[in-house]
Parts: C-alpha cells; structure tokens; sequence
C-alpha cells in the first residue's frame, strides 16, 4: 500500500497563497494544508477550503509576527516573534509555549468550526527544545497527530503515542522545491507506507513581496496542483489521503 498527504504549509500567509493551496487541491494532489491563525487569515477563503474537503491542520507558529497571548519569553522588544527558530526556542519559557500552542488550537476551533487534523510548525520550530517537548504534550493531550520530518521525529511522536507518517518527503529552502519533474519522480519512486509531501505552493501576490520564498511558490502550485500530477498519482495506485485518515 502507497499513501501519500501533501500538505501545503501557510495557509492564510496571504490571500494569494491561499488560493494557490485551494486551486492545488480542487486540481492536482495537494489533499492538506496547514493554517496559520495569528494573522489576518481571510474567513472566506478558510469556508471555501473547508467546504471543498480539504484538511485542515494547525501550522504552530512562534516565529512570525505576534502572539495570541502575552508570553514575554515568546518576543523581542518590539512585541514580536524572533524569525529564527532555534533563537525563538531557545529564550521561550515553556509555560509561555503552552500557553500559546493552547491559543492557536482555540482560535482554529473558533475560525474552522472543528479541531484541527494534525499539528506541525512554522520555520519547524516544533524541533527544537524546550518547544518540542511542549509541543509534543499538547498534540498528545489533544489526540492530534503530527508531522515527522525524520526519524528521530518520528520516534519521538510515536513514543509519545502519536499518529504520524511513515516518510516524509520536501524541503523550506530558498528555491522551490516540488518542480514538475520532481513531483512526478517523487510519485513513481513512493515508498510503501504513508508518506508526507511537505509543499508551499501559492499564488504570488503584493502582501508576499517581503518574502524570500515568494514566487517561488507558484512553480510549486504548477508542479502539485494541476492534471498531470493527479493523473500520475492515479495511474500509479497512489491513495491520497489526509492526516485526519492516519
């Protein structure tokens, strides 16, 4: 058996990235995506991604912009988010964390109408201490499963009795990483097992021109989101599925 998620990470980044995501899913194999909550998300756009069926998970995020709560341990001088992760990690307390993990899942509720499938993070802040351990509790606490984006992640979640992927598949560089080619190489070669395809697809748009990941998310909606990418994954017996089918 083949499974494959293909999770489209920032939803609500920008209204251009989430109708990239939603155009990737009603079109190619995008089947999952994750929100982030603490910005000005577009509700429309988050109904019409609901009623189109696609999963909906939460993208933790302690390294953009501000916070729900008031953890001081959580932003620098200004009332912001530190951008890198492992500095965000490091100087958060993890009371601060919970806190804050605990807001984000609540706001989704309120914004989505249901919990949400799974938990990941944004810039993978999730992996590194003390927020891992926080993050990790809180997924448990839930029942929610989470993204593994190694083995040693993958131990983790499921020593903690977590629902997660077999593989994962997909990279947050500078350039985009899902191409048309190596989204068909990547189908052909699936091993068996659940795998994730972590994807930042999107449409670029004036709100995204801060971003150094910016245009190249609309190379990953053309490589994830249109005909020849789900006729593929039919012709090769591939099961698209989301987290909430762990």
């Amino acid at each position: 058996m083949r499974a494959l998620i293909v999770n489209a990470d920032d939803f609500g980044l920008t209204r251009g990235v989430s109708a990239g995501i939603l155009a990737a899913h009603r079109h190619g194999i995008v089947t999952s995506a994750t929100v982030l909550v603490n910005g000005g998300i577009d509700r429309r756009q988050l109904d019409e991604a609901r009623e189109a069926g696609l999963g909906l998970g939460l993208h933790v995020n302690l390294t953009l912009g501000t916070p729900l709560t008031r953890g001081r341990s959580l932003v620098d001088g200004g009332g912001r988010f530190a951008r890198d992760p492992q500095r965000a990690a490091a100087g958060a307390a993890p009371r601060d964390v919970r806190a804050e993990i605990e807001a984000q899942i609540a706001r989704f509720e309120k914004l989505v109408r249901r919990p949400p499938t799974h938990l990941d993070s944004h810039h993978h802040v999730g992996l590194y201490q003390p927020v891992r351990d926080v993050f990790l509790d809180v997924a448990r606490a839930h029942g929610l499963p989470v993204r593994s984006q190694d083995a040693a992640a993958r131990v983790r979640a499921r020593s903690a009795g977590l629902k997660t992927t077999d593989h994962f598949f997909g990279e947050a560089g500078p350039g985009a990483y899902w191409s048309a080619a190596r989204t068909l190489a990547g189908l052909r070669t699936l091993p068996p097992g659940v795998s994730e395809f972590m994807a930042h697809p999107g449409r670029f748009d004036d709100d995204l021109g801060y971003s150094r990941f910016g245009r190249q998310r609309e190379i990953e909606l053309a490589g994830l989101g249109g005909h020849a990418a789900r006729g593929a994954a039919a012709a090769l017996g591939i099961t698209l599925r989301t987290f909430g089918q762990l």
